[in-house]
């Protein structure tokens, strides 16, 4: 069969095996959201003021105290992207299937095509938190972040975005809820990730284990193991799927 020829029959195979689920699960990361404009983790490339910084400076502990307001100005660069950003086909696509979603974005965008039940293994831009820890929060206006400043409840510590930085664990709770509908799903549908940031990734491998379908769809060859890979843009290929 030409290349043509197969990649039908696996769109079709794809169809179908995510129409008959009855446990379907999505897990998806950074290439999820490119098609709206949001770059990746280490593409600086919409703003040469970063390209000259190490991205696990600018997400983790020690460039935190290194130079606090370096980090916020670059958490607000990108907040004021998400703020013009639009949910993409892949995302509604997603959004309509009513399964269980887990992402490593902190971008909220599918709750934004109407997602209701998401798990964030890696937080969200759309808040900040006391990096004292001393339980205080609040939600943050995309368009217009604060600047660096103290928690106003305790002000023994600057607020911070509330993402998980480099060297922090992943949410128990979401993470453990995570593993139980990963455990669960008949279907995975992995979508957008290079399978290679863990713990998030040992998903793919937890799902075949426990007998589902995989599917990944990425723009290049992943190495996850999986009974489909489907290459090319979310975007494009999810309607289709769906």
């Amino acid at each position: 069969m030409s290349q043509e020829t197969v990649r039908t029959v696996e769109l079709e195979k794809a169809a179908q095996k995510i129409a008959q689920a009855k446990n379907l699960v999505t897990f998806s990361g950074a290439g999820l959201s490119a098609e709206s404009g949001i770059a990746t983790f280490r593409d600086k490339n919409q703003d040469a003021l970063w390209r000259k910084f190490d991205p696990a400076k600018l997400a983790s502990q020690e460039g935190f105290s290194e130079n606090p307001e370096r980090v916020i100005d670059w958490y607000n660069a990108r907040r004021k992207t998400l703020a013009q950003a639009k949910p993409n086909p892949a995302h509604v696509a997603l959004s309509s299937s009513g399964a269980v979603h887990i992402t490593q974005n902190v971008d909220n965008l599918l709750e934004s095509a109407g997602a209701t039940d998401v798990l964030h293994l890696h937080g969200s831009l759309l808040s900040d938190h006391c990096n004292a820890g001393c339980g205080y929060s609040e939600t943050v206006d995309l368009a217009n972040p604060q600047a660096l400043r103290k928690c106003p409840n305790c002000s023994n510590s600057y607020m911070r975005p509330s993402v998980v930085w480099f060297g922090e664990p992943l949410p128990d709770a979401v993470m453990q809820r995570a593993i139980e509908e990963t455990s669960n799903a008949d279907v995975f549908l992995v979508v957008g990730t290079s399978a290679a940031v863990y713990p998030a990734a040992g998903l793919i491998p937890i799902a075949a284990e426990h007998g589902a379908f995989v599917i990944v769809v990425n723009t290049e060859t992943s190495g996850a193991s999986c009974n489909i890979e489907l290459l090319g843009k979310a975007g494009e290929i999810l309607p289709q799927v769906f």
